[in-house]
């Protein structure tokens, strides 16, 4: 790939980078002492009130605003030296996920915590570890070139790890806030081979409770368990219904509305690093290989990943889980489940179909509770955003940028390309290993040190951008 030079002297920000690290990594510990877990909506406030703080005291202005019915959203907006130039709009989150299993971390979750040039603590990378990165890279750019030559927005909510429900109505409310010329989402990473891996949409999601009640509380399974309905069989059984062992999801109409990938998409997937090998090792998958038996591979291997719908359960709970037996019959069983939607399927069509589905089986007793979810979202790969973010990745890193038609994981990027209409380029700090969502979520301080240098160079070009 021909590469332009970068508009910024690339050695002057690399060291106004280091000249701060040790400054960043404190602002990052004490995010990361505070645990901002929204599944349990525990220590939000606190956190806001942080992220605010540390914005003014990188020069921007920053406000706390109210949801309405969440917690706030931290906004926060910077002038470059000229009026009409390009504006920015960053987006991050400062929730993270639950730390448990606790016992299974090397070092208390939240406290930052360094060993051999990797920084570990929940949040370390997703998403605490970028909003630190951001105003490093702000920081750094000012050092090198005085006033930004872009305006910048930044905004960081509190519910992204529990689906963002009230980012969208909090948007609608202000319409033109968030009006800006480009987007850098939360969050980047490198593939296996250390080159910018840059991605260009998200699969949508829909989350689901599905509770079973069958009698007034537990009998003793010894009188119960040839008369009584039992609950968890009531519940394994919806379950079951949901997708058959070929791993196709049951339910009638799911995949109508499904969207195949266009040749573009085949094409960028054919060119992604075959990591499939890699994969396998790290789950310590049975020769059997990934689902269905499949050793799915290269482009396949790729296409199943992100653009396949899939259904998991992510959770089950019934009667006694405890040491030694306890011979009940469940009265109550609960588990939790999730849709990962691939365009054009959407949370409220999924919802009604599961409905239906059950009703349809017998299952009228077995209740649907819609917990969150986001729309798919898709950003242009060949747009002069997405291919700056790969030419100047590919400065930094040295290697071919990666660029991905989607990603497996979800957030709530379709507000942010589909109803503001923004392009969206994501450099970043995090790697393969970095254990997001699970106990020891780590990040090399290389890495950090990387993508907050290709964030830079991203933003030394931003008037590059057709207005």
């Amino acid at each position: 790939m021909d590469t332009k030079p970068s508009q910024v002297d690339s050695t002057a920000v690399r060291l106004a980078i280091r000249g701060q690290l040790d400054s960043a990594l404190g602002e990052l510990a004490a995010l990361c002492a505070i645990p901002s877990v929204s599944a349990r909506s525990e220590a939000l406030e606190p956190c806001a009130e942080l992220v605010a703080a540390q914005m003014r005291e990188h020069g921007l202005q920053a406000e706390v605003m109210p949801t309405a019915g969440g917690p706030p959203i931290v906004f926060g907006s910077l002038a470059g030296r000229q009026p009409d130039a390009p504006t920015i709009l960053l987006y991050n989150h400062y929730d993270v996920q639950p730390p448990e299993p606790l016992d299974l971390w090397e070092s208390p979750p939240f406290e930052l915590t360094i060993r051999s040039g990797v920084a570990f603590g929940r949040g370390v990378g997703d998403d605490k570890g970028h909003i630190t990165s951001r105003l490093l890279t702000l920081d750094a750019l000012r050092a090198v070139t005085g006033e930004l030559p872009f305006n910048v927005k930044f905004l960081v909510e509190g519910e992204e790890e529990i689906g963002s429900p009230h980012l969208g109505d909090w948007i609608l409310a202000h319409p033109g806030l968030l009006a800006a010329d480009a987007c850098i989402w939360e969050e980047g990473m490198v593939t296996p081979e250390g080159a910018p891996l840059l991605y260009c949409g998200m699969r949508g999601i829909a989350c689901f409770e599905l509770r079973c009640h069958t009698i007034s509380h537990d009998a003793h399974s010894g009188f119960g368990g040839s008369i009584l309905p039992n609950a968890a069989w009531r519940l394994a059984w919806a379950l079951a219904s949901l997708k058959s062992q070929d791993e196709r999801i049951a339910i009638f109409g799911h995949y109508d509305t499904a969207v195949l990938p266009t040749i573009r998409d085949l094409q960028l997937l054919s060119a992604l690093p075959n990591d499939a090998a890699e994969v396998r090792n790290r789950y310590v998958l049975p020769d059997s290989g990934f689902l269905g038996g499949r050793q799915t591979d290269g482009l396949e291997y790729h296409r199943r990943a992100v653009f396949e719908p899939s259904l998991t359960i992510n959770g089950l709970d019934a009667g006694w889980q405890g040491p030694g037996s306890k011979t009940v019959l469940p009265a109550d069983a609960r588990a939790k489940i999730d849709f990962r939607l691939v365009p054009d399927q959407d949370p409220a069509t999924v919802g009604r179909l599961l409905r239906e589905h059950l009703d349809r089986l017998g299952f009228e007793d077995v209740e649907s509770v819609y917990l969150n979810g986001q729309r798919p979202a898709r950003v242009d790969p060949d747009h002069p955003w997405v291919r700056l973010a790969a030419e100047t990745g590919e400065q930094v890193y040295q290697q071919q940028a990666a660029i991905a038609p989607m990603l497996g994981s979800s957030g709530p990027m379709w507000w942010f390309a589909h109803h503001l209409g923004l392009p969206i380029a994501t450099p970043g700090i995090e790697y393969p290993g970095l254990r997001a969502h699970s106990p020891n979520e780590n990040v090399r301080l290389d890495d950090f040190e990387l993508g907050t240098l290709h964030c830079a160079h991203l933003l030394s070009r931003v008037g590059e951008l057709p207005r």
